[in-house]
């Protein structure tokens, strides 16, 4: 068994029945970078809060496309502001705005060229994060009802690099976290689109990575 597949084993043994707040403490406190990382999408201050609450230090990672909504910047900023968060935003070679002058801007999905639109958008610059933070484990705000792919993981799965990728809410409903946001007066973005998605139930394709650095 690969040292990966050891801590995915170890990890879902001890996860299996604890709460949120317990599986992100226990990520935090093992040994090696654990990454937290957002989107600013619906529910993101959630995930945010809840780390927070256990290490307000933490580095927080967001892979900003450049063709978020201008709800999803003001949310961003007012999430940061009210969390004080230790935030790192990593973004693509080329601007948005460069990128629609020079190559027409967001393909289609049903086109060939948005797997590259994709990669240049998110899976690169998500690369420098992996070579930049070298982290162990990932903290990811994933849920099983939100893709057919998310429904057939379990608390600890495999992540890109040999990073043991940890879901802490992963059997939460939009219930749930609705709940929680009520519960610690959390905002919630009002307009939010991911370019490299298109649909809220496909894959972007971070969660579906196997890279190596």
């Amino acid at each position: 068994m690969t040292q990966q597949a050891d801590l995915i084993d170890r990890a879902n043994r001890e996860l299996c029945d604890k709460t949120p707040a317990a599986i992100i403490a226990w990520t935090l406190d093992q040994p090696g970078v654990t990454l937290v990382t957002t989107s600013f999408g619906p529910f993101s201050a959630v995930m945010l809060h809840a780390v927070t609450r256990v290490r307000p230090e933490q580095p927080i990672i967001w892979v900003d496309s450049g063709y978020n909504t201008r709800e999803t910047y003001l949310y961003a900023q007012d999430l940061s502001e009210r969390l004080h968060l230790n935030l790192h935003v990593f973004t693509p070679e080329l601007t948005a705005a460069r990128r629609d002058a020079l190559l027409g801007g967001i393909p289609p999905l049903t086109s060939e060229l948005h797997a590259e639109f994709t990669r240049q958008v998110k899976l690169e610059p998500f690369q420098r994060v992996v070579a930049q933070f070298r982290p162990s484990f990932w903290l990811t705000a994933i849920r099983k009802d939100e893709t057919e792919f998310r429904r057939t993981l379990a608390v600890a799965s495999k992540g890109p690099n040999g990073i043991v990728k940890i879901a802490p809410f992963l059997d939460w409903t939009e219930v749930d976290m609705e709940n929680y946001l009520y519960e610690h007066g959390l905002p919630q973005v009002s307009r939010y689109f991911d370019p490299t998605k298109g649909e809220s139930t496909r894959e972007c394709g971070l969660h579906t990575l196997d890279f190596s650095i």
